[in-house]
């Protein structure tokens, strides 16, 4: 997005943006039915309301920028989510599961571990049924769910552009793949005292139940579709690579794409294809596979990209443009973090990310093109990128529409009977009480 355009636009430009967020935040909530059957609808009229006056004032420039952002960073964005969900989704863990606190914990430690190779999405997909299937006879189930949202659909995405979409996007903006290695210290003070904290409490749950597990025959744990395991390393292979080596650009439409990507791209829809041919039915069964979750991001991400065209190329203006207010709002690490955490908590995490790297972006290297404005954020001013990071990958756990496993680990869960608590339950008895005093800790610790 150029420079000279961001200063140009006004601030009403970012009103679809506003509206399209808050429509995914909102409508689940007050109008549930209307949301499930329409969103698509809400979406594309979110989409216009931006397109066609954008188009017709800016013409060309407004073309380009439709398709950059459609050819450089939505479809990228979006195929490497597929190819995670589909692999994870051909990944069955077999065997008895007890239900015992160490071992549940063990489940959700695992979860966070793996989550940063596989994504958030894939582990969740993966370890969520087994850890149902392990409480099904508990009375008191809801808190280990909960807890696995915290570590597994969140925290555990941290390491690396394969864990979380927001650090993908990241990733498509030049940060390297292994950078993200360095934010583990903030991870573990996350993840560690989570862990602590449920083993105490579900210990105490555990001790109350009347009914024990089952004491029949047992088997050890395994895994069915092991075929997949490989799959994903394929993955991450092909995002290493991508990033790793340079073949130069390809102007497609009048874009300039990296060559490295489309392959990267090319490679990940092959290999979603593969797990489709090889993986038996019986445990995409298993694993209620459907297509459901994966469209409905194509559909409010598509939204979401289109819509946030202006605000991004405003903020990228810095003092320049007419979001400053927000810029001087965030001009310490401890500011980007939480600022970038409370809108991930009740938007999406991705586009809020990108949002404040390209507020950092222009606040700390104004005027600049992005290759050069990145490589001088990341050698002197890493903090501001390690505390976005930190706050869209963290705070996306505040809430249920924080980051796209959370909802869908909910509804896994409340298909399998689990009584989940509500959208402010789950903020007031859970992660108010225990998040927010952690991100107070990890501000203490690396952003003050």
């Amino acid at each position: 997005m150029s420079h000279d355009l961001g200063t140009l636009l006004p601030a009403w430009w970012t009103i679809p943006f506003a509206g399209m967020l808050l429509s995914i935040a909102l409508f689940p909530l007050v109008a549930p039915r209307f949301w499930h059957h329409h969103y698509p609808k809400v979406a594309l009229f979110w989409g216009l309301v931006l397109a066609v006056p954008f188009l017709f004032i800016h013409r060309g420039q407004a073309v380009h920028h439709l398709l950059e952002t459609i050819l450089a960073e939505y479809i990228p964005f979006l195929v490497i989510l597929w190819a995670l969900y589909t692999v994870a989704s051909g990944i069955v863990v077999t065997g008895s599961l007890r239900g015992t606190p160490l071992q549940n914990m063990l489940i959700i430690a695992i979860g966070g571990a793996v989550a940063s190779w596989i994504g958030t999405t894939g582990a969740s997909i993966v370890l969520i049924r087994p850890l149902i299937r392990a409480i099904s006879w508990r009375k008191h189930r809801a808190h280990t769910i909960v807890a696995f949202i915290f570590v597994v659909s969140n925290a555990g995405g941290l390491l690396t552009p394969i864990g979380d979409p927001p650090l993908f996007l990241g990733f498509l903006h030049g940060v390297p793949f292994f950078w993200t290695l360095h934010l583990l210290p903030e991870m573990l003070t996350v993840i560690l005292p989570i862990l602590g904290l449920y083993y105490f409490f579900d210990r105490r749950y555990y001790r109350r139940e009347e009914q024990r597990e089952s004491t029949g025959e047992s088997r050890r744990p395994g895994i069915a579709g092991g075929q997949n395991l490989l799959l994903l390393l394929g993955i991450v292979a092909s995002v290493v690579a991508s990033g790793a080596i340079h073949l130069g650009s390809l102007n497609i439409l009048g874009v300039e794409n990296d060559v490295a990507g489309l392959f990267r791209d090319l490679a990940l829809i092959g290999i979603g294809l593969i797990s489709l041919k090889i993986t038996p039915h019986t445990l995409h069964q298993e694993n209620q596979f459907s297509w459901g979750p994966i469209k409905e991001v194509a559909i409010l991400f598509a939204g979401i990209f289109v819509t946030m065209i202006p605000a991004i190329a405003i903020l990228r203006a810095g003092e320049e443009g007419a979001l400053r207010g927000v810029i001087s709002m965030a001009h310490e690490p401890k500011n980007y973090f939480w600022l970038t955490g409370m809108l991930s908590s009740f938007l999406d995490n991705a586009p809020t990310y990108l949002t404040f790297l390209n507020t950092a972006l222009g606040a700390l290297e104004p005027g600049k093109i992005e290759a050069e404005a990145m490589h001088h954020l990341l050698t002197t001013h890493a903090h501001f990128l390690q505390a976005i990071s930190c706050g869209a990958v963290f705070m996306g756990a505040n809430t249920y529409i924080g980051n796209a496993p959370n909802f869908m680990v909910k509804s896994i869960a409340e298909e399998a009977g689990i009584e989940m608590p509500s959208f402010f339950g789950y903020m007031i008895k859970y992660s108010i009480p225990v998040l927010i005093p952690l991100f107070l800790l990890v501000t203490f610790i690396s952003f003050r």
